[in-house]
């Protein structure tokens, strides 16, 4: 359970004082930022279904009256998309401890052969630093960071692995595909691999380019 390990893993750091940890809706939770508080560190919580009520307030603050703090366009894979982060205090009327800021990223995305074919996904966060401690261009910085990193090792172990659908569920045998999966990826990255999915079929096709991979043979 990631909901339990939260702390433990973190008691292996030795000073958190002042770092910023980001982290996805599953670990929005209370308990969390009072651990965090009692460390000294900042937090910036991604808020969706499991806090529905939180996740309502954000939802109906006055986003449309707020202009856009930051705004990104990028283009690369075939595709474009279009990042927008509006902020808004919050020092009342937020129902989580030490709440300052609201946050809405908006995602809007096509692909380059699809020019009128637009989709798009708003979320919600919220974080306990003021305006004051953090620039909109940092905290845009900090939330894609972390997207890069579910995108990195998440999406590819949810997609390209399809780990949600595996059959392998008792014992211990989820958590030995889940290191065995993760050791697969992190050896492709290091060996400056950027699309996974082809990569595996590159190697499925040759016993041997696995072992050479691994400094084997």
């Amino acid at each position: 359970n990631e909901i339990t390990r939260f702390e433990p893993l973190l008691d292996q750091i030795g000073d958190l004082t002042n770092t910023v940890i980001t982290v996805d809706a599953l670990h929005c939770q209370r308990d969390h930022v009072t651990y965090l508080a009692k460390r000294g560190a900042h937090w910036i919580l991604t808020v969706k279904g499991n806090q529905p009520h939180l996740h309502k307030q954000l939802a109906d603050l006055p986003w449309r009256q707020v202009p856009d703090a930051t705004r990104h366009d990028d283009r690369g894979h075939g595709r474009r998309e279009i990042r927008t982060l509006k902020i808004l205090s919050v020092s009342t009327g937020i129902a989580f401890p030490n709440a300052a800021q609201a946050l809405q990223i908006r995602r809007r995305r096509r692909r380059l052969d699809q020019p009128r074919r637009f989709t798009t996904e708003t979320v919600y966060a919220i974080t306990d630093l003021h305006v004051h401690q953090a620039k909109p261009e940092q905290l845009a910085t900090w939330i894609r960071g972390h997207w890069s990193i579910e995108n990195a090792v998440h999406w590819v172990r949810d997609v390209t692995y399809d780990e949600d659908r595996s059959q392998i569920r008792t014992g211990t045998g989820p958590q030995v595909m889940a290191v065995l999966r993760n050791t697969a990826i992190s050896a492709l990255r290091t060996a400056g691999v950027t699309n996974i999915a082809a990569a595996n079929r590159h190697h499925a096709r040759d016993s041997t380019r696995p072992l050479a991979l691994l400094g084997i043979i």
